[in-house]
């Protein structure tokens, strides 16, 4: 009885044989779809617009540690720091234009310029801007500053009082902060609400005048806003900010979350969104 091989029996496989022709116009599918894709997003993020978190409490009470919203790229013109990782391909600003005062800018802040920050146009070039006892003034002019009630915001993860003399409990007995809030009016008609928590050093200032092709921007949180008021240095204030670092303008909330949902409950992605505060327009 003779024995039969059985891996005689099989077939050689060529390691060297192409991929089926289908199988190749589905890869040359798949990465040309990945190339346009991505190509999208750069020209979207680049040049249309682009999503922002705030980090901080600094514009209060317009804006919450949490909330993320979207800004129009185009606004202002493109430059590099329209580009990602601010990469130098664009020369000075192209399509320039000036914002308006009132306007919630997003920009690059000296003198490092590499740190996305968010701040409201107090002065326009060749403003007097000087503040007095906590006000504004423009070109020698008082801004209208009117009391308005409390502004209540709830304790979380997110946020905490920014001291004790705020801290107080809501109606429905959790704890919240009680800040003062007044309603500016600039000289274009543009109101927005600022928050006032007490005396400060920033509260007296100089009189600043703003260079040509730069702007004066304020924190609307006056008290907790490293700003205009203060020289630009690393981490700390920013100065009188030059035009050409404009990001884009703030345009509508996408998102806001207190801060407390957690990976493994998912039920808290839900109650930690801010469902009020999505939608809203600067």
């Amino acid at each position: 009885m003779s024995e039969t091989n059985s891996d005689a029996a099989k077939p050689a496989i060529d390691s060297t044989a192409k991929k089926p022709a289908a199988a190749e116009k589905k890869d040359e599918g798949f990465f040309s779809f990945l190339f346009w894709l991505v190509l999208a997003v750069v020209v979207l993020r680049s040049f249309i617009i682009s999503p922002f978190n705030i980090p901080s409490e600094s514009m209060l009470p317009r804006l919450l540690t949490g909330d993320y919203l979207f800004a129009t790229k185009w606004s202002y013109g493109y430059s590099r720091y329209s580009l990602p990782f601010s990469l130098p391909l664009i020369p000075g600003r192209i399509f320039a234009s000036q914002p308006e005062r009132g306007d919630v800018v997003i920009f690059k802040a000296p003198p490092g310029n590499d740190v996305d920050y968010i701040k409201r146009v107090i002065g326009l070039p060749g403003d007097e801007i000087q503040i007095k006892s906590g006000q504004v003034f423009i070109n020698g002019k008082a801004v209208p500053k009117q009391r308005v009630d409390d502004f209540i915001l709830p304790v979380s993860p997110n946020t905490d009082c920014y001291g004790p003399e705020f801290e107080a409990t809501g109606k429905d007995g959790e704890p919240v902060c009680h800040y003062p809030q007044f309603r500016e009016t600039l000289p274009n008609g543009k109101s927005y609400n600022v928050l006032d928590l007490g005396t400060t050093p920033q509260d007296d200032t100089g009189v600043y005048i703003v260079p040509e092709d730069h702007l004066f921007l304020m924190g609307d949180n006056r008290d907790n806003s490293m700003d205009s008021r203060f020289p630009a240095v690393e981490g700390q204030g920013i100065g009188i900010v030059p035009q050409g670092n404009l990001v884009g303008k703030a345009a509508v909330m996408m998102f806001s979350t207190d801060g407390s949902a957690e990976w493994i409950k998912p039920w808290t992605w839900f109650t930690a969104a801010r469902w009020s505060r999505i939608g809203g327009t600067f």
